[in-house]
């Protein structure tokens, strides 16, 4: 599987990898400092964004996919970032390909399992029949029942497309990746250990990491280290831009 990707900057390689319903474009409030110092590569992960859509998903066969995009871009070894979903394809390409990473920083996510929290987004955006609707606001206006927050539905409606006959699409494999939910949540599937360095960084408004999980961590990632940004919630490098480029530059 060929990934979709932007690049920019000039240096040795950076690897961004996005979360759930997410895409490459969602790092671009912090890649344009980190191509300061990086040459900085952002995927779409498969299924999402412009990548190609398959009926399978889960760590091991994402994590394998950037394994190829390494390949493909002729990148030897590299440091890689991963937001929620991707900090789970970060960790398990570390652990399964050691080789072809340097350092990596997870962000706001640990190697637990995750309970199911996106089932009423799934069945929000799987009830809605594009074809009735001209306007994306239509589309937004509709979501507000079941999605109250505005950012969340703005943030979701960045995987409407459309066709060739003008009518909407999801970019996303939406009922590819809902079909694949559960794998989303479980445990990483590795008992090995990837010794060299790693950063977690945590929002200290949000859940996603808890001092229960500090055990796990460092049993599976012996160099981590945690930092947390008090007044970030879960997407840290939107809340928290600046910070996040400081810990994150200070670490590679």
């Amino acid at each position: 599987m060929q990934l979709h990707f932007k690049q920019l900057g000039h240096g040795e390689p950076l690897v961004l990898l996005h979360g759930l319903f997410g895409s490459g474009d969602n790092w671009f409030g912090v890649a344009p400092k980190l191509a300061e110092k990086f040459q900085v590569f952002a995927p779409d992960l498969r299924n999402h964004g412009h990548s190609p859509h398959h009926a399978e998903m889960d760590y091991p066969l994402m994590a394998a996919d950037v394994e190829k995009f390494f390949e493909a871009q002729k990148i030897e070894n590299a440091c890689v970032i991963g937001h929620s979903m991707g900090g789970k394809v970060a960790m398990q390409l570390a652990l399964d390909f050691p080789t072809r990473v340097k350092k990596i920083v997870v962000v706001d996510m640990a190697p637990r399992a995750y309970a199911r929290t996106h089932d009423q987004i799934f069945a929000a955006l799987l009830a809605l029949e594009l074809a009735n609707f001209q306007t994306r606001q239509q589309i937004e206006d509709a979501l507000a029942p079941e999605i109250p927050s505005l950012n969340l539905r703005r943030f979701l409606l960045k995987n409407l497309g459309r066709d060739e006959h003008g009518g909407f699409v999801w970019k996303m494999n939406l009922r590819g990746v809902a079909k694949n939910y559960s794998r989303l949540g479980e445990v990483l599937g590795r008992t090995t250990q990837f010794e060299k360095p790693v950063l977690f960084i945590r929002g200290g408004k949000s859940d996603y990491i808890n001092a229960a999980d500090e055990v796990e961590i460092r049993r599976q990632f012996p160099a981590a280290e945690i930092q947390t940004i008090a007044a970030a919630n879960h997407w840290v490098h939107a809340d928290a831009p600046e910070e996040f480029v400081r810990l994150v530059l200070d670490f590679l």
